[in-house]
């Protein structure tokens, strides 16, 4: 995943709009999380160092999850990670809860923007399994994805204020 990150300059944005995603590498980390058992977050040691590197570089990472109230298992899960590790790392993360934007206003896939021009498509079944991606630097999907990044972004609620009034 990091040769995709190394071209960015000044910012990774990443939207979210499922409840629930099934990767394999956080399978077994989020049956610990639903037993009640710690977790020593090692899953995420890859990612964490890439996020610590590219804001070191003077890249922002941001992320914007869209989701569900009440909060699914994996919601909650994504949550107690977030707080535990991606703030920790450098990411700045923002939650909004779906029924404060029409959905109208929103992509129905998840996806990264690069620096304001590249964007990668991340496709999920509704189910939340990876089934693949697609990059592009069309002007015009650039220019409405930062559209749909700039209104989600705007309502988003703060990790810090959403996590502190919904994580358990």
């Amino acid at each position: 995943m990091e040769p995709f990150f190394d071209p960015c300059q000044r910012e990774a944005f990443h939207l979210e709009v499922l409840d629930t995603y099934e990767t394999p590498e956080e399978s077994e980390p989020f049956q610990r999380y639903l037993a009640g058992q710690p977790d020593d977050y090692s899953w995420m040691q890859d990612w964490l160092d890439l996020v610590r590197s590219m804001t070191v570089r003077g890249v922002q990472v941001r992320r914007a999850r869209v989701i569900t109230v009440p909060h699914t298992d994996y919601t909650r899960f994504a949550l107690k990670v977030a707080i535990d590790c991606n703030a920790v790392a450098g990411e700045e993360i923002k939650y909004l809860p779906r029924h404060l934007i029409d959905a109208d206003l929103l992509t129905t896939d998840d996806w990264w923007l690069m620096d304001d021009k590249t964007v990668a498509f991340t496709v999920f079944e509704p189910t939340g399994q990876f089934v693949g991606g697609a990059v592009t630097t069309d002007p015009r999907i650039a220019s409405y994805i930062r559209e749909v990044r700039d209104r989600v972004w705007e309502r988003a609620i703060p990790l810090a204020d959403y996590g502190s009034q919904n994580s358990k």
